[in-house]
This record gives C-alpha cells, structure tokens and sequence, in this order.
C-alpha cells in the first residue's frame, strides 16, 4: 500500500486500534493457530487495524523469523478488511530489516519503535527515522516514548520526510504535544497523523482529543473488546456519561492494578485474554507473570466491566 491509503484508512477509525498479544505454545513456541483466532476475533468484534508484533505482542521478545510469521498471520486473519501494521526496531540497520519482513509478510506500514538502549540527539533520531522510511515502501508511524523524544521543528522534518505519516506519543507530556501538534499544523498543512500510545490509553483519551488526538491504541481490546468499543463509541458520539463511568468503574482500577508490577502493561493482558478463554501462553522473559491475586483482582475487574455495560444497556 502506499501511505495515502493507510493514512485515509487510519483517519477516523469506526473502532479501537487492536494490539493482540503473541501467542505462545506450551513449550513457549509460537502457536501460529491461537495467535490467528486471537486477531480474527478482535477484527470480527470491531478493531480498526491490527498492529501486529509490537509492544502488547512482545517484539522485543521475537526472532526475526518469528516476528514475520506473526506478521504474515495477522495479514492472514485479517483478511484485508482492516490494515495491519508492524512493529520495528533496535539501531537502524535492524529497523529496515524489520521493516522489509514486514514487507515481505504483506503489512500495510510499520510502527518504528524507540531505538535500542541509546540515547540519541534529535539529529540521530531524525536520521534513523528517515533511513527507515527511505528503505521501504511501506508508510511509517514514529513511535515517540522513553529514549525517543521528539522537538517540535524535529517532529515537522518528520512530517515533511517522504513515508512518514504519523506520530503515536507513548510519553504523556501533553504541552509537549500540543506544541508538536501547532507546529506541523502551521508548518506542514495536510494528514499526519497524531496517536495516544500510553499503556491503557483510554485513560488519557479524553485529554488527548482535546488536543485533536483522537486516535487510540487500547490494549484492553485484546480481552474485553465489548468494553473498549463501548468507550470509544462514547467518545465519538460526544457520551461523556458512559466515558465517566467506565473509566471510574474500569479503567482506573485497571492502571491501578495494572501499576503493580514491572511489564504489567503486557503480562496482565495477556492475562486477561486467558481468564476470556484463549490460551495464549505466558510472557517470555524477561517479562514475568502477573501475581496470582493480581490475576483474581483482573477476573473481578472484568466481571465489575461487563456489569457496567449491562447498566448501560
């Protein structure tokens, strides 16, 4: 696909974008076929796009050859009735060849996550942005989190590269992005698109649109899609009594207890898809499992959600 597509595909999104996590065997294998009924049912329930093998899916934690076997699954599953986009990373020389895999596995464009472990000058992060996405033709979305903080004037170089065609924040400094977002509105008229990236970003969501960012990614899709299409139905349609009550009922609690591990973010989902009944195996390490009683707080958590929807119904 070219850029425009995706970005006219990605614009106004009738539902979540869907992180699914990575489905692991008994032997900690991939199981290709649990990871395809994984993304053929977050589809089927309403996702807008499927970012494959990113951070939810444990990128970090794929071999090459894996990360594009997962990435060609989704792309299978998907059957083209939403976009599929891919996770890539590390230095630079890596990211390309992310990025061709992803290619090559049929993704519609690439997420560019934060480099490895250095800490780069804007001048660095610029160039290795722009080195991806001169080396494919896929269309790239910049993530933007940790070590990969973003200038206003480096943020509209990027919007003005060729291929570049978003800019998902994972860092929350909200005036930071509203200056980002003023300067390539003045500077570089047109599409790019802005995405909130934080862990449960339904959280922050209501804040993140008043700043014109009403792109989303949910995390929480991956285990009680009901719920999460259900907050971003009220968001469209301006229901800010529905938003109030699943973030005070659900969500809060969820980032509560989501706040009580390390990698909580990715093991407690993927804890979640498990209690809903798809065996998706555990993280690889160096992530962990979440706590026993964490995982009972999660099963009441998602039973108090469902209740919520029930009153709205």
């Amino acid at each position: 696909m070219t850029p425009a597509p995706l970005t006219e595909r990605l614009r106004d999104p009738s539902g979540p974008l869907f992180f699914p996590v990575t489905a692991y065997g008994p032997g900690g294998s991939l199981d290709l076929d649990v990871y395809r009924t994984h993304v053929r049912r977050g589809v089927a329930a309403g996702a807008a796009a499927v970012f494959a093998a990113c951070g939810t899916g444990e990128f970090h934690a794929l071999l090459p050859e894996e990360f594009q076997a997962c990435v060609r699954a989704a792309v299978e599953a998907a059957e083209g009735r939403v976009p599929v986009v891919a996770g890539a990373g590390y230095g630079t020389a890596l990211a390309v060849r992310y990025a061709h895999l992803a290619a090559d596995a049929g993704a519609d464009g690439v997420l560019a996550l934060p480099p490895y472990l250095v800490l780069a000058g804007q001048e660095g992060l610029l160039r290795h942005y722009r080195e991806i996405a001169a080396a494919t033709d896929l269309p790239v979305i910049v993530y933007q989190r940790d070590n990969a903080v973003l200038t206003p004037s480096t943020a509209v170089e990027l919007a003005r590269t060729d291929g570049v065609i978003g800019l998902k924040d994972g860092l929350g400094d909200l005036d930071l992005m509203q200056r980002v977002v003023s300067a390539v509105r003045t500077d570089v008229p047109g599409d790019f698109l802005y995405f909130n990236g934080l862990p449960t970003a339904e959280l922050t969501q209501l804040a993140y649109r008043a700043l014109g960012i009403t792109l989303y990614s949910s995390a929480v899709f991956c285990f009680v899609p009901e719920i999460a299409l259900a907050f971003h139905r009220a968001l469209r349609t301006g229901d800010l009594p529905t938003a109030h009550r699943l973030l005070d009922g659900f969500y809060r609690p969820f980032v509560d207890l989501r706040a009580q591990g390390r990698g909580y973010a990715v093991s407690l989902v993927k804890a979640g898809v498990r209690l809903r009944g798809l065996d998706v195996g555990e993280v690889r390490p160096p992530l962990h499992e979440p706590a026993k009683d964490h995982v009972k707080q999660l099963a009441q958590l998602i039973e108090r959600g469902y209740a919520l929807l029930e009153e709205d119904a």
